[in-house]
């Protein structure tokens, strides 16, 4: 009982304050985008902040001294378990976007927000036209210095669970010529797919090194990527 009261106090203020930020999104649309980012990114620290203290999950982050020095931006591929990560990410990785499903843009209020941040919207059921967009809108928010955020799984997957990675992300980063950071986490224990109740805990989040794309082959580098992906998971 006392898990599910927490977890609903939780969605509570989760809610409200997506409510107050999607609002604040549409005043922003005049501002730079480095500008929108950074006003919208305290929803994401307020989220995590009220995770804390109404479910008492946190989060851990190892590998932090593996994030490329160079001023390029990189992309990111991740394993996906919940949402956690895609509002977690905005507080340890520089400024960023990502690759999303584009039923997510027609939200009410969420989506309208979520389209201020340039995100590269996908049409999944199109593979050839979902590849072209990522490596063409990709290549424009990469060349602006913004990160890209990339799930190769496409979708989120339970914790134990394992999904064939897609080509976008590693094809993306070879084209626009930039380093690939992966990451593993097990988000997905605590804060299930489709599950309604947060666990208290601690949330494992490994940043694994630096990968240089230069010469490398698109499936070359997601097979690195899987194995290491893999092995990292099985440790959390």
């Amino acid at each position: 009982m006392a898990l599910f009261i927490r977890s609903t106090l939780f969605y509570l203020g989760f809610f409200i304050a997506l409510f107050i930020f999607s609002l604040l999104s549409l005043l922003l649309l005049l501002c730079t985008r480095r500008c929108r980012y950074h006003a919208m990114t305290g929803w994401g620290r307020f989220v995590l902040w009220w995770l804390a203290k109404t479910c008492r999950l946190t989060y851990q982050v190892r590998g932090l001294e593996n994030l490329p020095t160079i001023s390029r931006a990189a992309v990111v591929l991740s394993k996906h378990q919940s949402t956690w990560e895609t509002v977690a990410f905005q507080e340890f990785l520089p400024f960023q976007t990502w690759v999303i499903k584009r039923e997510l843009l027609w939200i009410p209020l969420f989506g309208w927000a979520l389209a201020t941040l340039n995100p590269v919207s996908i049409d999944r059921s199109n593979i050839r036209q979902s590849m072209r967009r990522i490596i063409k809108e990709g290549q424009k928010r990469l060349a602006i210095g913004q990160w890209m955020i990339i799930f190769p799984e496409g979708t989120r997957v339970s914790e134990g669970e394992k999904k064939r990675f897609g080509a976008g992300g590693a094809t993306l980063a070879v084209h626009a010529g930039c380093p690939i950071v992966p990451i593993a986490h097990n988000s997905g224990k605590f804060w299930p797919k489709q599950g309604f109740i947060k666990y208290p805990g601690v949330i494992q989040v490994v940043i694994g090194t630096t990968i240089d794309t230069t010469g490398k082959k698109p499936q070359d580098i997601n097979k690195m990527i899987e194995e290491w992906m893999e092995k990292t998971m099985q440790q959390l």
